[in-house]
């Protein structure tokens, strides 16, 4: 706590003291000389009231602007000793919640819990590669033996001569015009090896596969340029888009084989940017009319090409 400076040592009451003394010698001196000059109703001289009046002022103005000065503080110097502990007060209101701690460390691994129900049945696997061909089997019984036949006549060698001619011509036109409706209206096209059949039937990878064999062909395997040519100008001219032909990774994921089970060493005809398979669905393989391979789902239908080996005469 600080209080008012009241003592005379403040500059303030040291400069009122000195000016209440002035005024109190200017009075009893100019007393002093009306007392000598026959008291005090002999008058005074204009300047000099004039001078006295302002004088006045002077001072008073001067101890005006003295008390409006701020009064400097003392503080005490001395410590005031706290009082005694007070009551306690009553319980305050409830606050507001506060915000959610750290999420504290993990606990011990809890104890293992019943086995659960049965899950239902997965999806089919892939299907398996080819088994290798079967040993012979064992040959059958004779059969029951034929009749006898007409006897024979008398040969007319000149005149059965010419009429083998002729049907060996026949039998060249024949083949000449069998070539033909083979590779035009039935649409079968061939190479000095292999025959090649478009299935205009709509059927998966599974059922392309099943049929050709059935048929005793393969799904076609292009292995080289001119085979991948003459397939893809076969669908092409057939105005179809895309086949299935005999390529597929069903049994180890992007490790493509040929459907003897032989790998891609030696020609592949990929698009760009294929195979692509994000998913692992995509283990079949269709053959676009411009040539160009693409891996797709086996569960998709379409069109397919079969190929069979030419006997060897």
């Amino acid at each position: 706590m600080c209080a008012p400076d009241t003592s005379l040592s403040s500059p303030k009451q040291k400069v009122l003291f000195k000016i209440k003394l002035f005024v109190w010698l200017f009075w009893a001196t100019l007393f002093g000389r009306t007392r000598a000059m026959g008291g005090f109703g002999a008058p005074l001289r204009r300047n000099q009231f004039i001078l006295l009046v302002f004088f006045l002022l002077q001072i008073q103005s001067l101890g005006l602007d003295i008390d409006s000065r701020p009064t400097a503080e003392v503080c005490a110097t001395h410590t005031i000793s706290p009082g005694p502990k007070g009551d306690d007060g009553e319980k305050g209101d409830p606050g507001e919640e506060g915000k959610h701690g750290k999420v504290g460390r993990m606990g011990p691994k809890g104890i293992k819990g019943e086995l659960g129900d049965v899950g239902d049945q997965g999806n089919i696997g892939k299907t398996g590669p080819i088994g290798k061909k079967g040993d012979k089997g064992e040959k059958g019984l004779p059969g029951i033996p034929g009749g006898k036949g007409k006897a024979g006549t008398v040969c007319d060698c000149g005149r059965y001569r010419k009429v083998v001619g002729q049907l060996d011509i026949s039998v060249a036109r024949l083949k000449t015009s069998m070539k033909f409706v083979k590779n035009v209206i039935a649409g079968i096209r061939e190479t000095e090896e292999k025959f090649y059949y478009l299935v205009q039937e709509e059927k998966n990878y599974r059922e392309s596969l099943t049929h050709c064999r059935i048929r005793g062909g393969m799904l076609a395997m292009p292995k080289d340029e001119a085979a991948n040519t003459l397939i893809a100008d076969y669908v092409a001219k057939s105005g179809f888009f895309r086949v299935f032909i005999g390529v597929n990774d069903l049994e180890r994921e992007g490790q493509y084989v040929f459907t003897d089970n032989t790998p891609l060493q030696n020609y592949s005809n990929w698009k760009e940017g294929e195979p692509s398979d994000p998913y692992g669905h995509e283990d079949c393989v269709e053959m676009l009319s411009s040539g160009r391979w693409n891996d797709t789902e086996c569960h998709l239908t379409m069109y397919f090409v079969c190929e069979f080996v030419k006997k060897k005469k």
